[in-house]
């Protein structure tokens, strides 16, 4: 009688682009890290069932952050200000702006982040710094993903998703470093 062999697993997919830009010049970071820290969320962060009613963009992908090259830019809050002015029309300082990509280029997205304002709701909230700027690297890919924070509810659910990409960088030892040049 002929034993059947399980089917292999099937391959893994090749690790996305992840172009890293920092223009803020104090700001200092692991480029290896970040890139190592969106690698995991593409392949291990599971979006539950609960969080699809409440997702713009439902992905069936694993991780649910489109595929292409990934863009992040770490910016001051001047410079984050502009851009807020520019293409949302909010002249304020923000934490994280967001920009879908082209599936049709081959891209996911830009993240664009203030190391500015993680640091100063670090300082107030006696929060570690590298930890805020990861929690709004995460927050940009969650936006991505097709979650949204503009309702209360849905607000929740990304809160919760935050918290729960969180914690996985931290078990898989993927938190990036971050600090400042003097």
């Amino acid at each position: 009688m002929a034993t059947r062999r399980p089917a292999p697993p099937p391959p893994t997919p090749p690790d996305r682009a992840v172009e890293i830009a920092n223009r803020h010049p104090r700001l200092r970071l692991d480029r290896r890290g970040v890139a190592r820290m969106i690698h995991t969320l593409d392949r291990h962060f599971v979006i539950r069932p609960a969080d699809r009613p409440h997702l713009l963009r439902p992905r069936a992908r694993p991780g649910g952050c489109p595929p292409g090259e990934l863009s992040l830019v770490f910016l001051t809050d001047p410079a984050l200000a502009r851009l807020h002015a520019d293409f949302l029309a909010d002249p304020t300082p923000t934490d994280v702006i967001t920009f879908a990509g082209d599936p049709a280029l081959g891209t996911a997205g830009e993240i664009c982040v203030s190391a500015d304002t993680a640091a100063a709701f670090a300082r107030r909230q006696r929060r570690d710094f590298p930890a805020e700027l990861a929690l709004y690297l995460v927050h940009g890919w969650l936006h991505l993903a097709g979650y949204d924070d503009l309702a209360p509810a849905r607000k929740r659910v990304m809160r919760r998703a935050e918290a729960r990409a969180l914690r996985l960088l931290a078990a898989a030892g993927h938190l990036p470093r971050f600090g400042w040049r003097r």
